[in-house]
């Protein structure tokens, strides 16, 4: 039955949830030889909750992501990849703040439009690049509107 286990390693991120606050803690990310998970595979799964192990209380808790307002995560470089698009954009969130940064993601030739990216179905989170060292993955359910930059 342990064969049967998939290798999972810890990365560390700071999730902003409602109505608690801050929450620091660790993701668990599937590793294999190929591939490794990313945060933004993992929050954009389709399960209802998502497990965060907790740094303080030193726990296990599992949040309902409908509930997780954004997760932030130092960014590991990536390699630029052909067919890629770089928009510049502000988000502009329900409580009022704004978020600036950039989207970085391989997008079809005809529909390279942040209007085209934030209507994907398949994602809960946007993957926003707001400097080389930090990641936000925004719930698009606590964007009031968003703008190109």
């Amino acid at each position: 039955m342990r064969d049967l286990k998939i290798p999972k390693v810890q990365q560390q991120v700071t999730l902003w949830v409602h109505p608690e606050g801050r929450v620091i803690g660790s993701l668990y990310l599937a590793q294999s030889n190929e591939l490794s998970e990313q945060p933004a595979d993992l929050v954009n799964q389709e399960k209802a909750f998502l497990v965060v192990n907790r740094e303080d209380p030193n726990e296990l808790r599992f949040y309902n992501r409908n509930t997780i307002i954004r997760v932030e995560y130092e960014a590991h470089p990536e390699p630029d990849s052909e067919g890629s698009h770089v928009i510049p954009c502000q988000l502009h969130m329900m409580d009022g703040s704004l978020i600036n940064g950039e989207i970085r993601e391989q997008m079809p030739a005809d529909f390279p439009r942040l209007f085209d990216y934030l209507n994907q179905q398949d994602r809960r989170f946007v993957k926003l690049h707001v400097d080389d060292q930090m990641v936000y993955l925004v719930n698009k359910s606590y964007i009031n509107y968003a703008s190109a930059l």
